[in-house]
Formats: structure tokens, C-alpha cells, sequence
């Protein structure tokens, strides 16, 4: 999803929609290659399908940008044939989704949304899956720890603790390293799920102080009249593998290789502390056993996060949550620990997608405004040829019907009229603004590229926190486009106000 905010600042993406006319054994040519190649026999074609995996996570401030880049991604992939406009296919997949019409129709404007597999007489088969009984197959088990009076950081430590002593205790008791097939091996690395990374660095001191130490010694603990312990004495690693946004990506999949290794590795992973990053895209059959500290926000994240561990049918995963009593939440979800569980897939939440909302419109039009001409007009394509608007401006009428084309047809005929009129005039002072500032450059001889891709010229095109943007005149400030889908403004204005109106303090932040 990041790779749609390089659409109004690179000129060799619009390759990907079949902007080419010549080739190559080295590849394909389009505009922004001048020289090299045979023409092509026909014009190449878009995508005619796009597929979306873990369409959950499309929503929010995320879903909302991406609903609007959707809207240079639908008109650059769409084809005419025999007069009539064909758009891509899109095939998108989730396991945790609620108003999936609504979501698509936001994001993709399609209203016909199919739901496949179909919903049939039983809900636990629906010929294409069918859901297996506990007494089939090993299910996950989900397990609560809660402790009045005692903070939830000792709760994790002796949590911790009696996981790790007692999988080793078991292990050891199967053969330990000799038996290559191992079943306790599942349960012998604890992946630690965090909502914050702020709990997630507090813990991170405990596993490597407290739990290390006291792990070498817990085989002596037995409760009172029991002549053998549950409890092994054990020996961590000292580093504990982290996959948060504070690691770098060969680091990540560094950790990812290393959980997939048996115990008996000597690369293997004693403890592995987490955040919402292994929701998705970690798929290691290996992994048995997780602890979660603290409700998660959502029961997508909660489902998502947990199915991390007991893929393998054999081995069943084993899922410890602690929860904080004396938060109301966290008290809710352990009186009802066991009926929630029991239908927790009911408890997904609707996500929310609005691409045209003002602050949407605001921050990512632009960017959408100069994709669709810079690729949806050949003569614009190549990097300094903004410029070229001054020949093109009448021409790029398509932009603003591109847009428009969009609005959810749920809203009234007032509302509709209303963003019609707003998004063409908001889109049309971009233009137009594009073609002054193009005029004062070619007054000058200077000429004008989109971004910093080649030669001198002056760009059009800046980064929301680019120190540059503030030296600009007003009309040129209106061309900021993001690097990344998750890129935020340079600062927030927070006013103080006391319980009688009166402000007492604002700044920025």
C-alpha cells in the first residue's frame, strides 16, 4: 500500500499500468525513457485484477489515504472496450471483517461486493472449509490471568516464569535434544504480545534481568506436600529477539528465521516480544505458546495477533492473556472470558473508511490530483516535463471526473452535489495553480520537474515536512504529497482551556 505514494513522484510507475510503447531484451520504455527499444506490436493493457490481502488493516487514517490513492489507481488501471469503461477485478481477503460491503464500497467505490465462501445452511461448513470439532482436532486454547491486588507486571513475571519452567520441564522429560521430534519444542518459545511499546520496553528489562535469574533456579519450587516440581531449572539466551517498528527490516526477518528453528538450534529464540507488526505476515508453524498483556484494542487485533501460534493441528497453541482487574475493560473481558472466546468472530468491529473527508482532501488531493495527469497524459510523464501543462491544461479534464466519478452513491442528492462542487473546484485550483507556477519558471528559463529525479530544475512536488515548503509562495505550499501512506503532519496545535472557558495555555506539539 506504501508503494501508491510513489505515484506522483515517480514516472516509471506508470509502467505498472501499461504506460509503455517499446521493448527490449533489457525491458519495456515508456515516456520517461527518451531513446532504446522497438516499438511494441499493441499497446499493452492495466491490471485487469488486483488482489488485497488483510484487508482489515485498510482502514482508519490508513484506508481513508488509501481510498483516495484509489481513486488514480481505479482510472490508471481502467480500460475502454467498445465504448465502455472496464475496470480491474479486486479480490480481497480477511479473516476478520464486519460490514465488508461498506469497507469495499469506501475504499474500492464498487458496490457489488460477493462474499466468498457463500453462506450456506451450517455456518461450520461451507463446502469449500469446513470447522473441525475439539474433538477432532486440537483447537488453540485461550487462557485468563488476573490478580487482585498485585500489579500487572508481577503478574507477567510469574506468568513468565512458570510457562518457561514448566516447557522445559516437559521437554526434558520427552527426550529433550535427542528426540528430533520433540513435542514440547512449540512451548519453548514464548512470544510476548504487547499493545504498546511502552510496556513492551518495560518487560523487555524484566525478561532480561529477573527472568533469567530466577529461571535458573525455579526447578526447586514444588507446592506444599509435592515430592517432584512442575518446574525445570532453565537457562535463557540473555538477548531477547524483538519484531517492533523500532527494529530495522533485516533485523525483523532475521528474528522471523530464527523462531522458525527448533530449541535445540543454537540460533533458537528463548523469548520473542512483540507488537501488532506480527498481526500479519508471520506465518511460522512452529510457534505454540503467547502471552498477552492487556486486552487488545480490538478483537480483529486480539484474533489476528493470537492465531500467530498453534498453526500446527498436532501441537495446539496455548494462549495466556493477563489482564489488569482493576481496568473496567480488562475486568469485563475475564468475567466473560470464556462465553467471549466461545463467539469472539461476532465481536469484530466495523472499520471506517472516508477518502472524502475534509482532512483526507486536505492532505492527500493534491498528491492524487498530479498522479492522474502526470500518467493518465503521456506528455506529462516524464519528469521534467510538469512543465508541460502549459500546452496540457485543457486537457486534463478527466482528473476531476476521475474523482467525482467516486462519491458513494448513499449520499442524499444535496450531499452529493455539494462534494461534486467541491471536489472539482478544490481539483481545478490545483491545475490551474500547477500552470502558474509553471509560467513564472518558463518566465524566468527555468524549467520545472515534479520532484528532485533529475537535473536542477525546481520541483512542484514537496514532502509535508520538507524545511523547503515554507519558502514557497502560497500557491506553490498546495503541492504536498506524501513519501508513505503513514507519513504525518510536522506538528499538532493542543489549547489548554480551564473548566470556565478561559485558555490558559496553547502550543504545538
Amino acid at each position: 500500500m506504501d508503494k501508491f505514494a510513489g505515484l506522483p513522484w515517480f514516472g516509471h510507475v506508470g509502467a505498472l499500468f501499461g504506460k509503455v510503447d517499446r521493448h527490449d531484451r533489457h525491458g519495456f520504455y515508456g515516456p520517461c525513457d527518451p531513446i532504446g527499444g522497438a516499438p511494441v506490436e499493441k499497446p499493452f493493457l492495466p491490471p485487469d485484477l488486483i488482489i488485497q490481502d488483510e484487508l482489515h488493516l485498510i482502514s482508519g487514517p490508513l484506508g481513508t489515504m488509501a481510498g483516495l490513492y484509489e481513486t488514480a489507481v481505479d482510472a490508471l488501471s481502467t480500460r475502454v472496450i467498445d465504448g465502455k469503461p472496464v475496470r480491474p477485478k479486486i479480490i480481497a481477503s480477511t479473516a476478520t471483517v464486519r460490514r465488508a460491503k461498506e469497507q469495499v464500497r469506501a475504499l474500492f467505490a464498487r458496490s457489488e461486493v460477493e462474499v466468498f465462501p457463500p453462506p450456506l445452511i451450517d455456518r461450520r461448513d461451507s463446502f469449500f472449509a469446513v470447522t473441525a470439532p475439539a474433538s477432532e482436532r486440537n483447537p488453540r486454547l485461550y487462557a485468563s490471568v488476573a490478580a487482585q491486588g498485585r500489579s500487572l507486571k508481577v503478574v507477567l513475571l510469574r506468568t513468565y516464569l512458570a510457562l518457561m519452567a514448566a516447557a522445559q520441564r516437559l521437554y526434558d522429560a520427552e527426550g529433550g535434544e535427542t528426540n528430533l521430534k520433540n513435542p514440547a519444542d512449540p512451548y519453548m518459545t514464548l512470544v510476548g504480545y504487547f499493545a504498546s511499546l511502552r510496556e513492551l520496553g518495560g518487560t523487555r528489562r524484566i525478561i532480561e534481568d529477573e527472568v533469567n535469574s530466577r529461571l535458573q533456579s525455579y526447578g526447586t519450587r514444588k507446592r506444599v506436600g509435592e515430592t517432584e516440581s512442575l518446574f525445570s531449572d532453565r537457562k535463557i539466551a540473555e538477548d531477547v529477539v524483538e519484531l517492533t517498528s523500532r527494529e530495522s527490516t533485516d533485523k525483523v526477518a532475521n528474528a522471523k528465521r530464527k523462531l522458525a528453528l527448533p530449541i535445540r538450534d543454537k540460533e533458537s529464540v528463548d523469548v520473542a516480544i512483540a507488537t501488532n507488526m506480527i498481526s500479519v505476515g508471520l506465518d511460522i508453524t512452529r510457534l505454540g505458546l503467547m502471552v498477552v498483556l492487556g486486552q487488545p484494542k480490538t478483537t480483529a487485533e486480539y484474533i489476528q495477533a493470537t492465531s500467530r501460534v498453534g498453526r500446527d493441528e498436532q501441537r495446539p497453541g496455548l494462549i495466556v492473556t493477563l489482564l489488569n482487574i482493576h481496568r473496567p475493560r480488562d475486568r469485563s473481558h475475564y468475567e466473560r472470558f470464556e462465553a467471549w472466546h466461545a463467539s469472539f468472530y461476532r465481536g469484530v468491529e466495523a472499520t471506517s473508511v472516508t477518502p472524502f473527508s475534509p482532512r483526507a482532501i486536505d492532505r492527500g488531493l493534491a498528491a492524487v490530483a498530479v498522479a492522474l495527469a502526470r500518467h493518465g497524459d503521456g506528455n506529462l510523464t516524464a519528469a521534467r516535463h510538469a512543465v508541460g501543462i502549459l500546452k496540457e491544461r485543457a486537457q486534463l479534464g478527466f482528473v476531476a471526473q476521475a474523482a467525482i466519478e467516486r462519491i458513494d452513491p448513499s449520499l442524499n442528492e444535496v450531499e452529493t452535489a455539494e462534494l461534486k462542487k467541491k471536489l472539482t473546484d478544490r481539483i481545478n485550483d490545483l491545475l490551474d495553480e500547477w500552470d502558474k507556477i509553471a509560467h513564472t519558471k518558463q518566465n524566468v528559463g527555468s524549467g520545472l520537474q515534479y520532484g528532485e529525479e533529475v537535473g536542477s530544475d525546481p520541483p512542484l512536488l514537496f514532502a509535508p515536512l520538507d524545511p523547503k515548503l515554507d519558502s514557497q509562495p502560497p500557491g506553490a505550499r498546495k503541492f504536498k504529497a506524501q513519501r508513505s501512506m503513514r507519513d504525518v503532519e510536522s506538528n499538532v496545535n493542543l489549547f489548554v482551556e480551564r473548566s470556565d472557558g478561559v485558555e490558559v495555555e496553547s502550543d504545538d506539539s
